[in-house]
């Protein structure tokens, strides 16, 4: 069983919002380090990977389609890095927290995960929220600051402010995370 969980957070995005490149530039700035969190995240057995995106108001999206149009969306440069790897689970959501209306829940208790490392975009938004829901349902909360991508510098930074705060979230570099 899993003790842990890294939860890739909306990173299968077409960058075709009003934001897309405000956030296109921070999330470049991300991309490697996250890439090598999922790599040592995927070879470890007491981690669970987990991709959980949003599905852009198409219900009948499965992975296959949000990773399509991700990689035909503006930006593939930054979908192609971090793919979700052969097996992972990946759950699709429609709105913000990574826990509404999906069955990230019952998929960390069933692996009897204890924490929850949350990465992705949007610090201030998905990410923020997603940690608030794994608070109040009793999990350790890890942030990677290297990890996540915002939109807006300062409210990203008020966010994991908050979520070390708020939720006790360690915030540490994704170099740390699951070394043992």
């Amino acid at each position: 069983m899993a003790r842990s969980a890294l939860v890739v957070i909306d990173m299968l995005n077409p960058y075709e919002h009003q934001d897309a490149a405000q956030l296109a530039r921070q999330v470049a700035t991300i991309i490697e380090p996250l890439a090598d969190l999922v790599a040592r995240a995927n070879e470890r057995d007491d981690v669970e990977l987990v991709y959980v995106n949003d599905n852009y108001g198409d219900f009948a999206a499965d992975r296959r389609g949000i990773v399509a149009k991700a990689l035909n969306g503006r930006r593939a440069d930054l979908v192609e890095p971090i793919l979700p790897p052969p097996g992972c689970a990946f759950l699709p959501k429609v709105r913000h927290s990574a826990f509404f209306g999906t069955s990230l829940e019952y998929l960390l208790a069933h692996q009897q995960v204890e924490t929850v490392v949350l990465a992705g975009q949007v610090t201030e938004q998905c990410v923020l929220y997603s940690a608030l829901d794994a608070y109040v349902r009793h999990y350790k909360l890890t942030v990677p600051p290297d990890c996540v991508a915002t939109i807006h510098e300062d409210l990203g930074q008020a966010a994991l402010r908050m979520m070390e705060l708020n939720m006790s979230a360690h915030l540490i570099p994704s170099g740390v995370c699951f070394a043992s």
